[in-house]
């Protein structure tokens, strides 16, 4: 009898110790087929983003030419498509003010300028979650506004249309940060390599550059 007990005792703790063997590998499958995607895979991702902009001049001509920044918008679609596991092709289409302030002799100019922006970027993924971008951008000026303050009188000049010569390349550093899979924050820096023909004798030629910080939002 305590033969048979103890024979019974062996082959349960060898029935549960196989058992366990048994079971145990089904246990990750079950949880693998329950998990999310990688948050990086190689699907073509679009969306919107929208943020603010930083904007001033630059003038490289005229070193007696002095400028302030102002707040403006910036807001469009974009489009992420991967090219291997860290690079991805980045371009977008983008509403974007930008302008500047300046003291002249006799009063306060500010000048506001829409452009619509074409950035095509490389973006090259440094660890899961943090991106830095590269890369030309186009740009078209659609409408303009420049606005003098003099001893208290406004007096505003405004330009709607504009020659089709009224286009531009400029340079994009960038970074940006992955909340989660739909949602990350971005923060640029542009800036014209090439020079703006004021319209205004008391101005110089310039350079348009802008900081950006904004939040994108992605889908697949």
């Amino acid at each position: 009898m305590k033969k048979f007990i103890f024979f019974a005792i062996c082959l349960f703790a060898a029935g549960a110790v196989s058992a366990q063997t048994y079971y145990g590998p089904n246990r990750p499958q079950r949880r693998y087929v329950h998990q999310r995607r990688p948050y990086n895979d190689n699907q073509i991702k679009v969306g919107f983003t929208a943020g603010l902009n930083v904007a001033n001049s630059l003038d490289a001509y005229d070193s007696r030419f002095s400028s302030s920044s102002i707040a403006a918008f910036n807001v469009g679609l974009t489009l992420d498509v991967p090219v291997s596991y860290s690079f991805s092709f980045a371009p977008e289409v983008l509403f974007s003010q930008k302008g500047f302030s300046a003291d002249l002799e006799n009063s306060h100019f500010t000048e506001r300028t829409n452009y619509i922006d074409i950035p095509l970027l490389a973006k090259f993924k440094i660890v899961p979650g943090f991106n830095f971008l590269i890369g030309p951008q186009l740009t078209f000026l659609t409408s303009q506004r420049d606005t003098y303050r003099d001893f208290g009188t406004n007096v505003e000049t405004r330009y709607d249309g504009h020659q089709g010569d009224q286009s531009y390349v400029a340079g994009v550093v960038g970074v940006s940060f992955d909340i989660n899979r739909n949602v990350e924050i971005r923060g640029r820096y542009n800036i014209d390599l090439s020079r703006n023909s004021s319209n205004e004798a008391d101005l110089p030629d310039f350079r348009n550059q802008v900081w950006q910080i904004g939040l994108g939002f992605k889908f697949q």
